[in-house]
């Protein structure tokens, strides 16, 4: 980064996406506690733990790097959006060349304030921020920084 370039935020998707993935634990580590207690024959015992951790695996583990292995960074003059869990992805967007920004959401969205945020490019393909918290709040600030950045009327002549 630049030296006149300063981190305005780091964000993450909304932890509502961790909700079922948490209650998923909750469960089959319970399940997996009683029924072990249960069996009488050693296998049993394994069976039951190989399954819970299969479960453990798949339901909460890949879950959580999912969401934890994507972040978005806005700086004063970019965006950075990181993602991916073994293959990384990173895409820059800068400030100036971005037309406007789109806030969809849905109903759920709504209820927690959050959404995604469209930055539109004209001609590309646009850079997708998906359901990020205070979405409203990131809008307004890409905006201004958007403004901040683009070219003044007096220097395009």
């Amino acid at each position: 980064m630049a030296s006149d370039e300063t981190v305005v935020a780091r964000l993450r998707p909304h932890g509502r996406a961790l909700f079922w993935p948490t209650v998923l634990l909750l469960i089959v580590a319970g399940g997996a506690a009683y029924l072990a207690g249960t069996f009488r024959e050693q296998w049993q015992v394994f069976v039951i733990l190989g399954v819970g951790g299969a479960l453990l695996l798949f339901g909460w583990l890949l879950p959580l790097l999912r969401w934890s292995s994507r972040n978005y960074t806005i700086t004063s003059r970019r965006t950075v959006v990181r993602s991916g869990i073994l293959i990384r992805s990173r895409q820059e967007l800068l400030h100036s060349r971005a037309r406007d920004v789109t806030l969809r959401r849905g109903a759920l969205q709504t209820m927690f304030r959050s959404g995604d945020v469209i930055i539109n490019l004209g001609s590309e393909s646009p850079v997708e921020l998906r359901d990020v918290p205070s979405a409203t709040l990131v809008q307004e600030a890409l905006h201004d920084l958007m403004e901040s950045t683009a070219p003044a009327y007096d220097e395009l002549t």
